[in-house]
């Protein structure tokens, strides 16, 4: 298997932190925008797309900020790839937008950010940031 690389991508959104961090931190709000299901058991979540289905583990999170979400193997154990989704707000203009830290395979990874890209548009559509 080939080893992943790390990216990023941001993309601004229109909504207050507080209502996008319900989106990205809740079973519920996640299952809004990001898999097609969505379950939690303790720090263990669920996500379920189609006929897929991964397991990953609440590594971190700060509240009105950022979550940090573990991929883990069959056996509930960490794997060193995880994906973050941050909420960033310029003090200044107030701005508000969503940094994605993530990891793909290098010839996959247009289409990882692809993938992102039709993910996050669901999420602006389903809080009305359009």
């Amino acid at each position: 298997m080939m080893p992943k690389v790390r990216y990023e991508i941001e993309f601004p959104i229109n909504s207050s932190p507080q209502l996008l961090y319900q989106y990205i931190s809740t079973p519920s709000g996640l299952q809004e925008w990001f898999a097609d299901k969505v379950n939690s058991r303790g720090e263990f979540f669920t996500f379920e797309w189609d006929d897929s289905q991964e397991n990953a583990r609440l590594a971190s999170k700060k509240t009105g900020e950022k979550i940090k979400f573990k991929w883990v193997d069959e056996n509930k154990k960490d794997t060193e790839y995880y994906f973050e989704i941050r909420i960033l707000e310029d003090e200044l203009t107030k701005d508000v937008s969503l940094l994605i830290v993530d990891f793909a395979e290098e010839d996959e990874l247009e289409e990882s950010k692809q993938l992102w890209e039709n993910q996050v548009s669901d999420l602006k559509h389903v809080i009305g940031s359009v």
